[in-house]
């Protein structure tokens, strides 16, 4: 075996015993105090967002209508009927749980700095995950790449946050980026709709932007967590270098100086930025996440700007 194998071989080790390490006991703990605080901040919010626009027997009334043999006798409102002499059926205004598709990307460009932008997506679709199990919405997973390249079936209740784990385990980078292709995929295979959340460093050469209004054109809620890793931005190469796209194969010979590296770290603010403006634009949410600050940070901001629960 040559040097090079047993170097690769040697990573893949580490990053294997870095997932098995993700979902640890104290990651657990914190799961709990998130889903704490989410309850808190669901509870000061109004529930009618959750609302469908169907009637059924939920508990706010929102209209009557004429009585047919076969109706529910509960229903009928003996009020009306001793005012009016009509029989009328009281509708009542039905409470859905919500639907929370967690979109992990798991293109090649994700394996950047050992796999730390994978790992830190899984913790946040993880902790995302628990969140809205608890609040009893039905949740999915499922990883994106040059197309859908796998899925957890939806979930509901807290416990199944084991499924979550489990499945967010597997999920290995491959291939190249296409959210285009990939998200397309998802919304002709998932008819129910609900929240989408992409997390995703958006490295797409397609353009991060078809992929996101490929979810908001099917009517899907958007929300965009812009995984990346400061690091990608400053460079430590100099002189002669050999660079290798991951994702493509390609590769190209550079002379890199500094000044070469300050034009790189200005484009790569500009892309974040672009992102950043895009995403406003379409009132899409947006949240950049870094994978040197803590996952319940994130979270945590994303609570306070109602960004996730509805």
């Amino acid at each position: 075996m040559g040097l090079l194998d047993r170097f690769r071989r040697k990573k893949a080790v580490q990053r294997s015993r870095a997932d098995a390490e993700l979902f640890d006991d104290e990651f657990q703990r914190k799961l709990d105090y998130l889903a704490i605080v989410s309850r808190k901040v669901f509870a000061g919010r109004m529930r009618a967002e959750r609302k469908t626009k169907k009637s059924g027997s939920g508990i706010e009334f929102v209209d009557h209508r004429d009585y047919v043999p076969g109706d529910d006798l509960r229903y009928l409102d003996w009020n009306v009927y001793q005012r009016f002499g009509r029989l009328q059926v009281r509708l009542f205004e039905e409470e859905e749980d919500l639907a929370v598709y967690i979109l992990v990307d798991t293109s090649t460009s994700m394996r950047f700095g050992d796999g730390e932008k994978l790992r830190h997506a899984k913790k946040v679709a993880a902790a995302l995950s628990y969140v809205a199990l608890a609040n009893l919405d039905r949740v999915a997973v499922l990883g994106v790449g040059e197309k859908l390249t796998d899925s957890m079936a939806p979930a509901r209740g807290k416990e199944r946050i084991f499924r979550v784990f489990q499945f967010l385990r597997g999920l290995e980078t491959e291939g190249m980026t296409d959210l285009k292709v990939a998200l397309r995929s998802f919304a002709a295979r998932n008819k129910r709709r609900g929240m989408a959340v992409l997390i995703s460093d958006l490295y797409d050469p397609a353009g991060f932007e078809e992929g996101i209004n490929v979810l908001r054109y099917n009517r899907f809620e958007p929300l965009v967590i812009h995984i990346n890793n400061r690091a990608e931005a400053k460079p430590t190469l100099l002189g002669d270098v050999l660079l290798y796209d991951c994702e493509t194969g390609e590769e190209r010979e550079v002379t890199v100086t500094a000044r070469l590296l300050e034009k790189y770290r200005m484009a790569y603010e500009e892309y974040r930025r672009e992102v950043e403006l895009f995403c406003a634009s379409k009132q899409v949410p947006y949240f950049e996440a870094d994978v040197s600050v803590p996952f319940e940070d994130l979270v945590l901001r994303i609570f306070r700007r109602g960004g996730f629960l509805r």
